[in-house]
Parts: structure tokens; sequence; C-alpha cells
């Protein structure tokens, strides 16, 4: 079954893209980025969770493009600050703070703190113009670390520790980490599933106007 339409992934992140490409690469259908069409208004993600976050870009995508898009939203929730950061991961530290500022602040906020659990979680949509959407998630636990180690990964992973690994995220390799992470495991998830996902995606374009 091939699809006559190619699958948006509704980001601007190239390394993002790459990785989307490589997961989906022996299956009949094209891919495409943001940055392959012209300009269109981002997706403001106020959504209380990661699954409204990730709905929500992939529908609005959908929507203005007239062809299937998957998004994903995905950040860290620390037991102890209320599943703080959570869908605030990125900017934790304020509009705009780079991964340090957010490191930082998370540390300050756990100083004098013994219970550091925390976990990761990654939430994928795919959605059609119209109609339902179809959702995949994984979840990574582990502790927030005293001080960042390691010099691989982004975001909060020089202080995620995987205590099955006994290293942070930071520490690990590409691979290491993709078999493990949340993102790892929706991604696996999605792929898994990716032949089911296709005859769906046909099924529902043929609803669509063209």
């Amino acid at each position: 079954m091939v699809i006559d339409r190619p699958l948006v992934i509704a980001t601007r992140n190239k390394g993002k893209l790459a990785e989307f490409r490589e997961l989906l690469k022996d299956f009949p259908i094209e891919i495409k980025g943001l940055d392959d069409f012209g300009p269109i208004p981002d997706v403001v993600e106020d959504g209380k969770s990661f699954e409204e976050n990730a709905l929500k870009k992939a529908r609005f995508t959908a929507k203005v493009l007239g062809l299937p898009s998957l998004a994903d939203d995905s950040g860290l929730m620390v037991k102890a600050l209320g599943g703080a950061p959570g869908v605030y991961s990125a900017r934790y530290a304020g509009e705009g703070a780079d991964d340090q500022a957010n490191n930082r602040k998370l540390l300050q906020a756990l100083e004098g703190v013994e219970d550091r659990e925390a976990e990761f979680v990654c939430v994928i949509a795919i959605a059609v113009p119209r109609g339902p959407a179809l959702i995949y998630e994984g979840r990574c636990q582990g502790e927030i670390a005293h001080e960042p180690k390691g010099e691989a990964g982004f975001g909060y992973d020089p202080l995620f520790y995987y205590p099955p690994l006994d290293r942070t995220f930071a520490e690990l390799s590409r691979e290491e980490k993709n078999r493990v992470s949340h993102r790892g495991k929706a991604m696996a998830e999605l792929k898994a599933e990716f032949d089911k996902v296709l005859k769906w995606l046909q099924l529902r374009l043929e609803e669509e106007p063209p």
C-alpha cells in the first residue's frame, strides 16, 4: 500500500526530522517537514498536557496543509515538584531560556530535596485534516542528579540519571539513549504498528477532499 500524500512531520528541527525519516524509511510514504512548505503560523502550545499539545500541533498542521501530519510533545516531570516542569520544560526558566538556564533552575528547585524521582514523557500524535487522531506514548523513569554529567544529548539529559545503566542520558550514546528513552519507546511503538497506521491513513484520506 502506497499513500499518495506525504506525511508532514510538524517540526522545523532538522535533527528530529532526520530521526523520523530514519524510523520510517522502510515504509511506502514520503516524509516532509515544515520547511518544505511556505510560511505557516506557529502553533501556540498552551495545552495542559503533552497529549493536548501534540494533538494541537498535528491537527493544526494537517488542517493548514491539507495533509496527514505527525507531531510530538515531550518533557520532564519531577515528583517532588508536583510534576513540574511538565509541559513548560522547554521554557522552565522563562521564554527563550536555554538548556543551561533550565537545568540551573531545576537544581535550585531541588536543593536539599532527597526524593529526586522523575520521568521523561513523550507523546506522538498523527492527524488527518478532518476526523480522529492516533496517539502513541513513551515514558522513562529515572532520577535528577545533583550535578550535570555528560556532554551528549540536549535539554535535561545531563541531569537525568538512568539507574539501569548507571549514567545520565548525556553520558549515553545516541543508540543507547534511543533504546531506553521516552521518545525512543514512543517511536518504537509507532514503528511496530506503522503498517496499521498506513491502512488507517489510507481509509481516512479516501474520505478527505483531494
